[in-house]
């Protein structure tokens, strides 16, 4: 099998493009003659122009194409001969204004477009993409008197006044968070979420019109090895590991006690491996178009997170900053329970284990 990785100089793509060549998902799904990886090593996430990322390809035995998912023929030229894609290409994170809303719809949406366009054109008929938890907003709640409500988005008033756990619409209470399913209405609350919505629904279409097999898989928060640095479209966990590597305390949103589900980048390789495989859910139902939670079963908050990345080395105390960000949710977590039954995947890297694997500066 002849398989295109999008995005597999980055973060995600590297352990991915390893993953294919060890093969610990069953067996070994590409010769490293047959893997090739197609990025435009952009500026704003390649620091070293590239360097480093071309170095871990070509061990690996990767062929590198530097090109964008926008320009049609470098698409074609890395499309040949291609049995399968995954696609990780896009610009993600919160970013840094609304200044960047062009440039995140152009990469992420027109991207995934003109790529879906040129795969159908070439005959590929299997697509694994990366989607994200952020599609679903502030996730699923409960409020003790109405049950299941989706809260209204925070506003800069009341974060301003540090109230920054949401409300019930219908009586002003307060929620108590739970665990998200992908039958969830999805509800973007920023740019990069509403781009992540429409890629879904793009892979959707083009499987139905081509009678392939598109899966998004909605991943939580990555962390692990190889995680990009001093970057604004950074995770958390970057984030914090930067500051840690310039001997400074994390900094913590809020006051600390945003839910989020933290996944170990590893655990996220196997699982775009074990989809790429799937023709036929363990049902035996044929998978078309189907979204998974991607996550490690684990609900933490981030001065949990803060707190793991500190210790172990001695670094400083976590800082409750108070400040926020417009746009953040308050808490995120979702079941991975689909992607157990219907695939067999499942994490296997806990935060504390995740965290102590970790390098620093």
């Amino acid at each position: 099998m002849r398989i295109l990785i999008t995005g597999g100089a980055g973060f995600i793509g590297q352990a991915v493009v390893a993953e294919l060549v060890s093969g610990q998902v069953n067996q070994p799904l590409a010769s490293t003659d047959h893997l090739v990886v197609l990025d435009s090593l952009r500026a704003d996430v390649h620091r070293d122009g590239g360097a480093s990322a071309r170095d871990v390809l070509a061990g690996l035995g990767a062929e590198l194409v530097v090109g964008d998912v926008r320009d049609a023929g470098a698409v074609t030229a890395a499309l040949s001969g291609v049995d399968a894609v995954i696609h990780l290409a896009a610009k993600v994170g919160l970013g840094v204004g609304i200044d960047d809303m062009d440039d995140y719809v152009s990469s992420n949406n027109l991207g995934s477009a003109a790529l879906l366009g040129a795969m159908a054109a070439a005959d590929v008929g299997r697509f694994v993409q990366a989607s994200s938890m952020v599609v679903y907003g502030e996730g699923r709640y409960i409020c003790p008197e109405h049950g299941l409500v989706w809260p209204l988005e925070r506003t800069r008033e009341a974060l301003s006044h540090g109230h920054f756990e949401p409300s019930c619409p219908l009586c002003g209470k307060g929620l108590v968070p739970g665990l998200v399913t992908e039958d969830a209405a999805m509800d973007p609350r920023n740019t990069y979420a509403a781009t992540k919505v429409a890629q879904e629904h793009l892979g959707a279409i083009w499987a139905r019109e081509t009678d392939g097999s598109a899966i998004s898989l909605r991943l939580h928060n990555v962390y692990g090895p190889g995680m990009p640095r001093n970057t604004p479209y950074a995770g958390v966990a970057s984030i914090f590991s930067s500051a840690l590597d310039r001997g400074e305390a994390p900094r913590v949103f809020e006051d600390g006690g945003q839910r989020r589900d933290f996944v170990h980048v590893h655990d996220v390789a196997r699982a775009f491996v074990t989809a790429l495989t799937a023709t036929t859910a363990t049902d035996g139902r044929p998978v078309s178009h189907r979204a998974y939670n991607v996550g490690s079963g684990m609900v933490s908050t981030i001065m949990d997170l803060a707190t793991a990345m500190s210790e172990p080395r001695q670094g400083p105390e976590p800082v409750v900053t108070g400040d926020f960000r417009l746009g953040d949710v308050r808490h995120i977590t979702a079941s991975s329970q689909r992607i157990l039954t219907e695939l067999g995947w499942s994490a296997t890297v806990s935060l504390t284990g995740g965290v102590a694997g970790l390098t620093f500066g």
